[in-house]
């Protein structure tokens, strides 16, 4: 709401939501916005081109759908639904109704992953061997969804966005340590075609308040820390390299440990610029970096992860299939 209401280009018309007492707060915010209590007068609404569904999980889908329905282009918070048949029924919707259709992987916006997928793209870092993420802390336990589906969406779209590919297969280990059923921290294991592998550490209970994300290459590695109030990138020109001819084992193999360096990068706010990026998206009916194929890969990586999580972490095989490059 704060973003979109000081957004050049564009008017927040309108606030809804379910809950008079947040809707009174919101709208004193914003004193030029209608405040409704239904969803339904928004979607009648025909001065409305746009809409943001940044609302309970479980509401995305349904909220999502009546939007498109209306003919209203929809970016809808992450996950874009919490099952593939709801996801893909999106995807399809917003095809057949022409309509914009984009979920909110807020870290494809960040300057930070920006010039992380430019490193790879370039291929500065060499074949790309391996990724692991770590997103925790101790903070809000949701009832409604576990930390999988609560922190993964955000790691996974960047994983996916860097190698351009889906998972051949997926394995995940959790425990639900506070309630019943909700899991409180996972470890979910990828592994994607020509062998680079990703892990994923998700929890809402730890001593430790990290966003970091490590990407090792044959040639260099990377690390982009959220939680670094500046150096949030910082580029090892560190590897192994392999001898031309392999005399003994010991000649095979040797450690290169050079520079570290450290670019300078835009501050801008991550959000802002994911809004500014929706508003762009309307005003030119163009598709947005994560549209809706992009939120369904990343909810069939959750849900074989689910699945996983079931079986004790047996691994579930997925397409593996070449996303495209962006």
């Amino acid at each position: 709401m704060r973003n979109f209401a000081g957004l050049p280009g564009a008017r927040l018309a309108a606030l809804c939501d379910a809950d008079p007492q947040r809707l009174a707060r919101s709208a004193a915010q914003v004193p030029g916005a209608r405040a409704v209590a239904r969803v339904e007068e928004i979607a009648a609404d025909p001065a409305v081109q746009g809409v943001v569904v940044a609302a309970s999980a479980v509401s995305h889908y349904p909220l999502a759908k009546l939007l498109l329905e209306a003919g209203k282009d929809v970016f809808v918070e992450k996950p874009l639904a919490l099952t593939v048949e709801d996801a893909e029924a999106l995807v399809r919707l917003a095809r057949d109704r022409d309509r914009i259709l984009m979920v909110g992987h807020l870290l494809l916006h960040h300057p930070g992953v920006r010039y992380l997928k430019d490193l790879v793209r370039k291929g500065d870092l060499g074949e790309i061997y391996y990724i692991y993420s770590q997103r925790v802390n101790l903070g809000k336990v949701r009832r409604d969804e576990n930390a999988l589906w609560s922190f993964a969406p955000h790691d996974l779209s960047v994983i996916l966005h860097l190698l351009e590919a889906e998972p051949v297969d997926v394995a995940a280990r959790g425990a639900a340590f506070l309630q019943e059923g909700v899991e409180d921290a996972v470890f979910l294991h990828l592994r994607f075609p020509g062998g680079p592998m990703a892990h994923v550490h998700v929890s809402w209970l730890d001593p430790h308040k990290l966003r970091k994300f490590t990407v090792v290459g044959s040639q260099k590695m990377v690390v982009f820390d959220d939680m670094e109030a500046s150096e949030k990138v910082r580029i090892y020109d560190k590897g192994i390299d392999r001898a031309g001819q392999i005399v003994s084992y010991g000649d095979a193999l040797s450690v290169r440990s050079g520079d570290i360096m450290i670019p300078k990068l835009s501050l801008k706010e991550p959000l802002r610029l994911e809004c500014q990026h929706f508003v762009d998206c309307v005003r030119e009916h163009r598709r947005p970096l994560s549209d809706g194929a992009d939120g369904l890969r990343v909810v069939r990586v959750l849900a074989a992860a689910q699945r996983s999580l079931a079986a004790g972490g047996a691994p579930v095989a997925l397409a593996g299939q070449p996303v495209g490059a962006r």
